[in-house]
């Protein structure tokens, strides 16, 4: 069995890979609850706040796999399993049923400020560690706090 290695080590290495998988577990988790909120949306601007969970959910898609894919490259093994999700997430889930859009818009605003927060603390935490890690993070923060702006500004 071939074993990948990367080019960080020790405490570096530890360090990024932690801020790697929290970022996995946030973004593969907002796709599945963009998605269910994008289901389940009902009320008068059903259909742009539906299409705009569409971007939402292939944005968090397209990010949580450049961060897999850099945990890799790292020697890191990416873990985007449903049980590993359901253990780890601290993204609010949506309430079971059909939700009402300015509530869709007001739980989203919220889901996203606290990822983007958790975005900006592994820019810090990846400072010394790993610039090109932490420029992903940053690229990543960057189209979250849009995402959100967009959303919020519907509120």
């Amino acid at each position: 069995m071939a074993t990948i290695t990367g080019p960080l080590s020790g405490d570096a290495k530890n360090k990024v890979a932690e801020a790697l998988q929290g970022a996995l577990v946030d973004l593969i988790d907002l796709t599945l609850v963009a998605k269910q909120m994008h289901w389940n949306v009902v009320g008068s601007h059903f259909r742009p706040i539906h299409l705009q969970l569409d971007e939402l959910t292939a944005l968090a898609r397209e990010h949580a796999d450049t961060i897999a894919e850099r945990a890799a490259a790292l020697g890191v093994n990416p873990d985007g399993r449903a049980a590993t999700l359901a253990r780890s997430t601290r993204i609010p889930q949506p309430e079971n049923g059909w939700i009402e859009d300015g509530k869709v818009v007001a739980t989203i605003t919220g889901i996203l400020e606290g990822v983007g927060g958790r975005m900006r603390e592994r820019i810090d935490a990846t400072e010394e560690a790993d610039k090109v890690t932490q420029d992903l993070f940053i690229t990543v923060s960057h189209d979250l706090d849009k995402e959100r702006w967009m959303f919020q500004a519907q509120s």
